[in-house]
């Protein structure tokens, strides 16, 4: 497939300054945000546009890989050491797989995902500038969504965008500062043209520091309406705690982490991990919000543009592996699990069956397939996970018309688990042991002790459980884990085989270098490049 090394030149030519203190407004039709916020029609259109600019399809480029939210937790998915796509000739995702010059500053690539983001929160402050004095119940709930909204938007640019320590790329960029530590530059809606062209990268503790007085009003502003979500695309309370202890993980604050974590568990109306028949349900598994495991979720419409499309550029197309449309179902690009990864999953665990065993295996043969024939095409340890909406397997408006996952309750029990055993790694075990055995498998036993072998062993289950979600690239990042792709037997395509003492330097996502013309404050503090500084084993 053709390789992708477009300068931004060609980008920037066309459009208007899209950058981190982007200042364009979103057309209202003339009104003024006033007369928005009075409307409650105009109002409730306008919140609706951030759960609808989560799945954008085609924002920047018509590249197949440019479909909002869904792709960039493709691209991080590849970028650690658990999910493969294999090359067939439309291998949309290799210039991340791969760690290519493509994803460096000076191209195409870096600038799709940083204003895609950026544009993201800018969804969620077009709400939040309309209502600075909200005067109903139902006002109250969509500042507190556009909150937190923005607040999850921010916590994954923070941590995708920090530069961490690692042992091949420095700290040092080319205009000789350090970036250690760094996030992205921070956006509100009352901010002055000064300061928005004057606004730096906060360090991490800057960062988490307001992302946890967001969350906390949004708590509050939850806590004070009787006006509740419409659906899951839009977040609610439970949500809220489960943001902050994401971002109690990322500050390596255990304590809190495992608070927060537990109040997301108890809030809210009968929120359980998945069952074996919900998470293998032919027609709904892994594509309907309304199980009781999910809190928060994107949902494609029949009729959206990224469905409808013949392109095929959307979370279904390489995601849905026994659909037979997309680039998964039609051109064979089988998203796979790591073999080693798969190996330490134990046979008892019904998890392991949502990938392809390999023939003649205890577990071939067993697999839940919607279509003997279909699975029987799959590669080895393609995954099944992720089922067609409905089950219907060649009907675009309905097996594309799936739900995404953006947080599900399982994670909270992960977190408690494995926060608990930074302190306490007997309790810690005991809480992870709960989870398992009570949900997951019975006979299931934590063999470690210790902090770090308790640790290790929360991290290895949310690498199971959260296989294709948007949870453990940050994890892999946090903890300081190597990927360790080059080893005998491996799945990787040999191209990608890389192995790393530590975190992959290449986790530290690079940003369009572009970006300083028009942000002074970043100016010679854009991140290292990562392209072509890894090289297989």
């Amino acid at each position: 497939m053709k390789n992708i090394l477009k300068s931004l030149a060609v980008l920037t030519a066309a459009t208007p300054m899209l950058t981190g203190c982007i200042e364009e407004t979103f057309p209202t039709n003339g009104v003024t945000s006033d007369q928005v916020a009075e409307s409650s029609k105009s109002l409730e259109s306008i919140v609706k546009g951030m759960p609808a600019y989560m799945k954008n399809w085609h924002t920047w480029s018509s590249n197949a890989f440019d479909f909002g939210y869904p792709a960039v937790f493709i691209a991080q998915n590849v970028m650690t050491n658990d999910m493969i796509q294999p090359y067939t000739g439309y291998q949309h995702f290799l210039y991340w797989q791969e760690v290519s010059i493509s994803i460096d500053p000076t191209y195409l690539l870096s600038q799709i995902n940083w204003y895609y983001l950026n544009f993201q929160v800018k969804a969620a402050n077009e709400v939040i500038g309309m209502l600075a004095n909200p005067q109903s119940p139902e006002q109250i709930k969509y500042l507190a969504e556009a909150i937190t909204y923005r607040s999850a938007t921010y916590l994954d640019m923070a941590r995708t965008y920090e530069f961490l320590p690692n042992e091949t790329i420095s700290p040092i960029n080319t205009d000789n500062n350090n970036v250690t530590g760094l996030t992205v530059p921070y956006v509100t809606p009352d901010m002055t043209s000064d300061e928005l062209t004057n606004n730096p990268r906060l360090p991490h503790a800057e960062m988490s520091e307001k992302l946890l007085a967001d969350l906390a009003q949004a708590e509050e502003l939850f806590q004070s309406t009787t006006s509740v979500r419409d659906s899951k695309v839009f977040p609610d309370l439970a949500v809220v705690y489960g943001l902050m202890a994401r971002v109690y993980m990322w500050d390596e604050n255990y304590p809190k982490a495992a608070e927060y974590a537990r109040k997301a568990i108890n809030t809210g109306a009968g929120y359980a991990p998945l069952t074996q028949s919900e998470w293998f349900d032919k027609a709904n598994g892994f594509n309907n919000s309304s199980f009781n495991s999910w809190m928060w979720a994107i949902q494609y419409e029949s009729n959206d543009e990224a469905v409808t499309t013949g392109q095929s550029s959307n979370w279904g197309s390489f995601m849905i592996g026994e659909s037979n449309l997309g680039y998964n179902g039609q051109y064979g690009t089988n998203m796979m699990i790591d073999a080693a990864l798969y190996s330490s999953i134990d046979n008892a665990d019904w998890r392991k069956l949502s990938w392809k065993a390999p023939e003649g295996s205890f577990l071939s043969g067993q697999e839940p397939f919607i279509s003997t024939s279909k699975g029987n095409s799959l590669m080895t340890y393609a995954g099944i996970k992720f089922r067609p909406g409905n089950g219907v397997v060649d009907q675009r408006a309905t097996t594309f018309a799936v739900a995404v996952p953006l947080m599900r309750i399982e994670e909270m029990y992960l977190i408690e688990a494995e926060a608990t055993a930074h302190s306490n790694p007997a309790q810690g075990k005991t809480l992870l042991e709960s989870f398992m055995q009570t949900y997951r498998y019975p006979t299931y036993s934590c063999l470690a002790t210790d902090k770090d072998g308790v640790v290790d062993e929360c991290f290895k289950q949310k690498r199971i459980e959260f296989w294709g979600e948007n949870v453990i690239f940050y994890d892999f990042k946090r903890l300081n884990k190597g990927v360790t792709r080059a080893y005998d037997g491996s799945n990787w395509p040999a191209a990608a085989q890389f192995n790393t003492n530590g975190r992959p330097g290449w986790m530290n996502w690079p940003f369009v270098d572009y970006e300083g013309n028009f942000n002074k404050g970043v100016e010679g503090f854009a991140n290292p490049a990562v392209g072509d500084k890894f090289k297989p084993a």
